[in-house]
């Protein structure tokens, strides 16, 4: 029964060929607007996320507030960091290490251009291994810095591409570059981490980095791995005690940020999942028109078969037949307009989170949800369904003698 219900629909929406494609084109719209939306949504959320650099949710990044400038993190602040604060955030019990990073503004040369750069410090000792650890960098060519590397560095990945460095001119391992007016020779070019920071950053030795800098006791940020993931905001707490007193302020006037990892992504996740709300909500707008199309298409095709509805009655068809035969017609037109939204709003939403990953240095992968596009093509027949349930009820209550008349 229901496959003579959908044949029967089938043919009516082809017999009015060209008012079913004006009625499907409202659907498509808003289908594949919702669709795309809510992809580029998650596309730009997985990409903005992939920014931070950290992916240990066991790290808390310690940094000084105050007045800040344009430039790497900790710079240009009213009272920085020092390496006494390292050492009493290190005493605290449930602190596994506490390690002092600089993060400096330099000069660099390669091939006779120059350009401003990010350079970066990687400490001694076991502190090393603990920090390649805690940032996951692994090198794309050639090796990570190791102890007593005094003329080598190594560069974030968008040096060995002659468009994303400045200098139109790829760096390779072995290539000498100048940082503040000294050589170096590039010991290793790191994978993409598609993090705006590291695959644009220059890493020198702790030692290197301080003669060339000179920022004596300063620190930029503290990087505190916690022993327990459990304890974290318990050692959060503690680091402000800590900071409180060794900088000579009230609670509630403090001169430094203490952050984790999780309270970083959920005020991101809250930025963006109010943006996606944002945007869907003008994306149903577009269904909410598609489905008046419906509506408009289903009633005029009612006026129109009234004498078709009286001979269907006439020889024995029931309410309930003619109300299935035009409530499943208007679901018809709402799952293939649905089926051919999603086509397009999958495609675009593919494309633009690609885009999306291009423009900021990303490295996401474009994600399609099953549930998204069973939900939506659920929903899409729901839509043409309801939206034919006036029609399909006025055309069930017609009189078989007043329709034939008709």
């Amino acid at each position: 029964m229901i496959r003579d219900y959908l044949l029967f629909a089938f043919r009516n929406v082809k017999r009015r060929c060209s008012r079913s494609i004006l009625t499907l084109l409202g659907i498509i719209i808003g289908i594949a607007t919702v669709v795309s939306l809510i992809s580029l949504g998650d596309g730009l959320q997985n990409a903005v996320l992939s920014q931070f650099g950290i992916s240990s949710t066991e790290i808390i990044t310690v940094q000084a507030g105050g007045i800040s400038a344009v430039g790497p993190p900790g710079t240009g602040v009213a009272k920085p960091l020092t390496n006494e604060d390292v050492d009493s955030i290190e005493r605290i019990n449930s602190v596994d290490v506490a390690i002092a990073r600089h993060i400096e503004t330099v000069r660099l040369e390669f091939d006779d251009k120059l350009v401003i750069g990010t350079a970066g410090d990687i400490p001694t000792g076991e502190k090393r291994k603990i920090l390649y650890e805690i940032i996951e960098i692994e090198p794309l060519y050639g090796k990570l810095l190791e102890e007593g590397d005094s003329n080598r560095v190594v560069l974030g990945n968008n040096f060995y591409f002659a468009d994303k460095n400045g200098f139109d001119k790829k760096i390779d391992v072995g290539d000498k570059i100048s940082i503040n007016d000294k050589d170096y020779q590039v010991k290793g070019i790191l994978k993409k981490k598609g993090s705006f920071i590291f695959d644009n950053i220059v890493l020198l030795n702790e030692e290197v980095l301080s003669e060339i800098s000179n920022y004596g006791e300063t620190v930029d940020v503290i990087s505190v791995k916690v022993k327990q993931k459990e304890l974290i905001d318990e050692v959060q707490e503690s680091i402000e005690d800590v900071l409180r007193k060794n900088r000579d302020v009230s609670k509630g006037e403090e001169d430094f940020e203490v952050s984790t990892p999780q309270a970083s992504l959920a005020e991101v996740n809250q930025i963006i999942t109010g943006i996606k709300i944002f945007v869907v909500m003008i994306a149903a707008i577009s269904i909410f028109i598609g489905a008046i199309g419906i509506v408009n298409t289903m009633t005029t095709s009612v006026l129109e078969r009234v004498k078709e509805i009286g001979v269907m009655k006439a020889i024995g068809a029931k309410n309930k037949d003619i109300f299935y035969q035009f409530f499943i017609e208007a679901g018809l037109l709402g799952f293939v307009g649905g089926i051919i939204g999603i086509i397009f709003g999958t495609a675009l939403g593919y494309f633009g989170t690609l885009a999306i990953n291009s423009f900021l240095g990303a490295q996401t992968a474009p994600q399609i949800s099953l549930f998204l596009i069973l939900f939506t093509l659920l929903g899409s027949f729901l839509l043409g369904a309801v939206s034919g349930i006036i029609p399909a009820i006025s055309a069930a209550n017609k009189k078989p003698v007043e329709s034939l008349r008709a």
